[in-house]
C-alpha cells in the first residue's frame, strides 16, 4: 500500500469539498466486490482508476456515481459536496453527476445535436420545449468540444473520437459538476486518446469540474491524471499522485509482472512491463532495489 493517506486530495479538505467515499463495501449476490474503500477528490481534479480486469474499477465508478442494482448490497458513505448520492432520486443525482457510457444502437439514428440535447432532461419535464437559452447551451457545449460544425450529422456517421467528444458535450449540457467515465479512450486511436484526455483535463482545471475515469493505459494516466487510485481484487492498494502510485513494487504486486518506472524527458512517468521469461525472479528482486526514486524526482 502506498504510504499516502487513503483519504486524500490536494483540493479536498472534507466531505463537503467534493467526492468523498468512506469505508465503502459492495457485495453482488453475496460475493465481495469492493472492500473498505476510502478516498476523496476535490473539484478541479482528474482521478484515474487503474487495475487489472476484475479489480473492481467499473464497480467503484458505479458507486462513485450513485448507481446500484437490486442484487447489490452496499455500505459506507458516498457523498458529493456533502450530499449522499444514494439518497437522491435519479433526476436529482443527474443534476450533479454525469455518467459517460457508450450509447446503445437504438439512438445512433439521431443527430449529434439531438444526442447532446439529452443533457437537458434532468432540468426539464418530459413536455418541456427547448428555449433559446437551451439551444445556446447546446451550441456552446458543441463548440467547447470542437464539434459545432457537425451538429446536424447523424451520430452514427461520426468517428469514435467524435462520438466520445459528443458524449462529453452532453455531460456539459447536463451541468453536472462530477463527470464519471468508464474507459473513455477504449478502442480509440492514439490521436483521439490524447485528444479526449486533454479535453477532460481542460474541463476539470478550467471549469472546476471533478473528473473520474477508469483507464487501462498507465502511461496515459500518468500524463493526464492529477490523482490515481490503484485497485486490486476490490481493494485500494495505492492512492495519490502519479509519482506516489506508479512505483514498481506496487505495480508488480497488482499486475503480476516485472516492471520499471522511469521519468521521461517531458517530466512525466513511463511504466514498462516485462514478460516473466525475459527476466528471472532473482534479477527482478535485484533490479527493484536499484530503480530511481520517482517520488523524489530522481532521474535515471
Amino acid at each position: 500500500m502506498s504510504e499516502v493517506d487513503p483519504v486524500l486530495s490536494s483540493s479536498a479538505t472534507g466531505p463537503a469539498a467534493g467526492l468523498w467515499l468512506n469505508d465503502v463495501h459492495l457485495l453482488i449476490d453475496q460475493c465481495p466486490i469492493l472492500t473498505s474503500i476510502s478516498l476523496s477528490l476535490g473539484r478541479g481534479r482528474v482521478l484515474g482508476v487503474l487495475g487489472p480486469n476484475g479489480a473492481g474499477k467499473t464497480s467503484l465508478l458505479r458507486r462513485m456515481s450513485g448507481q446500484r442494482r437490486d442484487n447489490e448490497a452496499c455500505s459506507g458513505d458516498v457523498l458529493w459536496r456533502g450530499w449522499a448520492l444514494d439518497e437522491m432520486d435519479v433526476t436529482e443525482r443527474a443534476r450533479r453527476v454525469a455518467v459517460v457510457n457508450q450509447l446503445n444502437d437504438g439512438v445512433f439514428s439521431l443527430t449529434l445535436r439531438q444526442i447532446v440535447s439529452m443533457g437537458l432532461l434532468p432540468h426539464q419535464s418530459l413536455l418541456s420545449r427547448q428555449k433559446p437559452a437551451d439551444q445556446a447551451r447546446i451550441t456552446r457545449a458543441l463548440e467547447r468540444v470542437g464539434l459545432a460544425d457537425k451538429a446536424e450529422r447523424r451520430f452514427s456517421s461520426l468517428s469514435g473520437g467524435e462520438q466520445q467528444r459528443g458524449l462529453i458535450a452532453r455531460a456539459l449540457v447536463q451541468q453536472a459538476e462530477l463527470i464519471v467515465l468508464d474507459e473513455p479512450v477504449n478502442h480509440l486511436d492514439v490521436f483521439y486518446q490524447h485528444d479526449i484526455l486533454a479535453l477532460l483535463g481542460e474541463l476539470a482545471h478550467e471549469q472546476g469540474l471533478a473528473v473520474v475515469m477508469s483507464l487501462h493505459d498507465l502511461n496515459l494516466a500518468a500524463a493526464y491524471c492529477d490523482t490515481l487510485a490503484l485497485m486490486d481484487q476490490g481493494r485500494l492498494t495505492g492512492f495519490g499522485t502519479p509519482a506516489q502510485v506508479l512505483q514498481s513494487h506496487l505495480l508488480e504486486a497488482v499486475f503480476r509482472l516485472p516492471c520499471q518506472v522511469r521519468q521521461t524527458e517531458v517530466d512525466t512517468l513511463h511504466v514498462d512491463f516485462f514478460p516473466h521469461r525475459r527476466r528471472s525472479r532473482a534479477s527482478l528482486n535485484t533490479t527493484s532495489h536499484t530503480l530511481p526514486n520517482v517520488t523524489s524526482g530522481e532521474k535515471p
